[in-house]
């Protein structure tokens, strides 16, 4: 008779048991974000910087307003780390040609080998720990997460799957 792993009830977690999930995201973010940090601070970068390559490379044309929602940071905090990585070549903006007042943004080629760099590194960690998992625990994961997040950012992620 094959053994089966008991499943934690979710209406009943013991303040344990969430300490525990709590405890287990510290260290992946801490681990997921290590080798990006130390090639970040090659370039006197942090993590707002991977942020904005990581965002702008995802949707190329994106407005610093919709940069901004999705942040959730202030003009002011964006300005600077928008300012330096546009001094460095890695970032161009672009008046939009329907509304002058908007500033699309484009990662350049050295944002792109930036962004693909740090994106190559964090996908692999993943990647392998989706494999090692299967793919009923990667659903599940993804369940949890969407479930942790706003409400708002959810519904990115309903429109794009």
């Amino acid at each position: 008779m094959p053994t089966t792993t008991p499943r934690a009830n979710p209406l009943f977690l013991s303040d344990a048991e969430l300490r525990k999930a709590m405890e287990l995201l510290f260290f992946a973010y801490r681990d997921f974000t290590a080798e990006p940090d130390s090639i970040l601070a090659r370039y006197d970068f942090g993590r707002a910087h991977h942020r904005v390559i990581y965002f702008v490379g995802a949707d190329a044309g994106m407005s610093v307003s919709d940069l901004l929602a999705i942040l959730k940071i202030t003009k002011q905090s964006l300005s600077r780390v928008l300012g330096q990585l546009l001094r460095e070549g890695f970032i161009e903006q672009q008046t939009d040609t329907q509304d002058r007042r908007r500033r699309l943004l484009f990662l350049t080629p050295k944002g792109q080998e930036l962004e693909t760099l740090l994106t190559d590194k964090q996908t692999s960690l993943i990647a392998k720990a989706y494999r090692d998992s299967g793919a009923e625990a990667v659903a599940g994961f993804a369940t949890v997460l969407r479930g942790i997040i706003s409400d708002v950012d959810q519904k990115r992620f309903v429109e794009s799957e």
